[in-house]
């Protein structure tokens, strides 16, 4: 996941010092605000002058129309418009180059990038925008996971309370690009604060059910539904390799893998159609509280002897309640 340091964020030094310290501990993107403020390409040219990194611009207006012969003057690598503000359909004409982003804040639902579908990526505002230092709104995790699920070929951007947990947690959710501000620049230096933007142990606040993929969103059989053909399906439509195995209470029994799908065709491979569906059951697969935190999950894969790439999450009456996947790490890493 790229890190976008939001160089207005920085209210000590000028912007030439901020330029050269971010440039200095290799920082991915400088994210500029625009609000509603053509002057921000005085700006823009001064990066330009300074560097070569990427300009991630975020522009808050009531009519875009007036900054496309700016961007076409100073083009950015990516140029993102405020949805919520916009009073004026958002036509970018195609002499505007860069990436393309709609930028949504925290009620507005994903869905509104439906008229946007030639745009390359979203920006969730996890925080009220342009106020600096605010707490991550943990209804976002669910909204990047429904992003996820209807525009698969899109990014995913997050600006908002990002800091070294969130920033784990997004990596974790495929996010593709996360801006910092506040917690870049009021740390003991912005190597630290980037290193804990980016490392893979963190201490922890938030909990799994803060993050988990709902049982509602999650591929699901109940026992007495318990068929090949039943077991084929829901793992096909889930599209994450595996089934979890309920009663009508959710209480949890297990998981049934592609892995232990192909087992049993190779122990029954004589005879498949008479083959016990029940014995693909791995009963005893490792699972996660959801009061566990994100501290807690590291802890339980580095001590696992095979690879985790999912995790089945229960209350404590053993019931599921979602699961936690990994399948969408390597997405935020491209």
């Amino acid at each position: 996941m790229k890190i976008s340091a939001s160089i207005y964020s920085d209210k000590s030094r000028t912007l030439t010092e901020t330029i050269a310290d971010l440039v200095e501990h290799q920082v991915d993107l400088l994210h500029v605000d625009c609000n509603d403020d053509l002057r921000v390409f005085e700006d823009i040219a001064t990066i330009r002058e300074i560097c070569d990194l990427p300009v991630d611009l975020h522009i808050i207006t009531e009519d875009p129309e007036k900054y496309y012969a700016l961007l076409e003057k100073h083009p950015v690598e990516y140029v993102t418009f405020q949805y919520e503000d916009l009073k004026k359909p958002l036509r970018i004409p195609d002499t505007v180059t860069g990436k393309k982003g709609l930028a949504v804040i925290t009620p507005t639902p994903v869905s509104v990038f439906d008229e946007f579908s030639d745009f390359d990526f979203i920006l969730i505002m996890a925080t009220i925008p342009g106020q600096s230092g605010g707490q991550f709104d943990t209804f976002n995790f669910s909204k990047i996971r429904e992003f996820r699920k209807r525009y698969p070929s899109k990014s995913i951007h997050v600006d908002g309370g990002v800091n070294g947990e969130v920033s784990f947690i997004l990596r974790n959710m495929g996010v593709t690009s996360a801006v910092s501000g506040s917690y870049l620049f009021n740390a003991s230096s912005v190597g630290n604060a980037l290193m804990n933007l980016t490392k893979r142990e963190i201490e922890s606040q938030f909990k799994v059910k803060d993050f988990m993929v709902p049982l509602s969103e999650a591929p699901v059989i109940r026992v007495d539904n318990l068929s090949l053909k039943n077991v084929l399906s829901e793992i096909e439509n889930g599209k994450l390799g595996f089934v979890l195995v309920l009663d009508q209470n959710d209480h949890f029994k297990g998981l049934i893998s592609n892995a232990d799908v192909r087992k049993g065709l190779l122990r029954n491979i004589d005879s498949i159609p008479e083959m016990p569906v029940n014995e693909l059951i791995n009963a005893n697969p490792t699972v996660l509280n959801e009061n566990a935190t994100v501290l807690d999950m590291l802890r339980l894969i580095k001590q696992s002897s095979f690879p985790i790439t999912y995790l089945p999450v229960l209350n404590n009456q053993e019931n599921a309640t979602g699961i936690v996947t990994f399948v969408n790490l390597i997405k935020g890493e491209l």
